[in-house]
């Protein structure tokens, strides 16, 4: 087995099958056909179930790499200034649970997700089951104008999540799909509730660097005043090197910490500390 493939902890066949076997119980089907996702997915393995349900597959593996992972970015939240916000799971069933629940959160607020289902114990794999939608795109697939043209809507959708007192934790252009012109959300993360303002201000930096090399920081900072004052985008500003140093974005810190302070500089209420 491949070191990567170790790491990953991807589920083996019987244990997949397993799966397979307990959804089609689960839902009167005599079989199931399942299609595994070509996706680089270090936390689970996806696939989808007969063409209308999404399904993750969560190993005992992939729940020590995302303890490994959240102690990564608490140490990166620290080097920020910032207490570290990223909470750890337990069990597979734990981290399948908590992304059910926290799609059902945002779903409840109006924002787009796919439709939650179910999550189960299958073993000791953890399975969340959630609505597929076909022949969606991630944002970052997208052209230079459409891209632009739905940044404001990424960002009214974040301010939604946040005005509830909620944060995603994870947002990247991999998790925020389109479909017919629709933004949708996905795989928000565990934050603590203590941690949750500065979690929200790692939302933003998130956004405008998963923005910046599609549609260049002015742009991206345009969309971001759509739903957000100055203020917000200086609490946003201290998190970038952070974001910066993550190996999932790829965008020009200092052009969009530039363009924040010119922003906040002709804003004469914002505090320029």
């Amino acid at each position: 087995m491949s070191f990567r493939r170790l790491v990953r902890g991807s589920a083996d066949w019987p244990a997949l099958e397993r799966v397979g076997r307990e959804l089609a119980d689960r839902y009167d089907r005599d079989h199931v056909r399942i299609e595994f996702l070509d996706a680089d997915n270090w936390l689970s393995t996806p696939m989808v179930l007969d063409d209308d349900r999404f399904v993750k597959v969560i190993t005992p593996q992939n729940t020590l790499v995302h303890t490994l992972f959240t102690t990564g970015r608490n140490l990166g939240a620290f080097s920020a200034g910032s207490e570290g916000f990223f909470e750890r799971h337990e069990t597979p069933y734990e981290m399948a649970r908590h992304e059910l629940e926290a799609t059902r959160q945002v779903r409840a607020l109006g924002v787009n997700t796919p439709e939650p289902i179910e999550a189960l114990a299958v073993g000791d794999l953890g399975v969340v089951v959630a609505e597929y939608l076909p022949e969606f795109c991630t944002l970052d697939e997208l052209d230079t104008d459409s891209c632009r043209t739905l940044a404001p809507a990424l960002f009214e959708a974040l301010s939604t999540i946040h005005d509830a007192g909620l944060a995603h934790g994870d947002l990247r252009a991999e998790n925020v799909l389109v479909l017919d012109g629709e933004l949708y959300v996905i795989d928000a993360t565990n934050v603590s509730d203590d941690g949750r303002t500065d979690a929200r201000s790692y939302d933003l930096a998130s956004a405008l660097a998963a923005l910046e090399p599609l549609v260049g920081a002015t742009s991206a900072v345009d969309a971001a005043l759509t739903s957000y004052d100055a203020d917000a985008l200086l609490a946003a500003r201290r998190f970038l090197d952070f974001v910066a140093i993550r190996p999932d974005h790829d965008f020009d810190a200092a052009k969009l910490r530039g363009e924040i302070e010119k922003r906040a500089t002709s804003a004469p209420d914002a505090d320029r500390g």
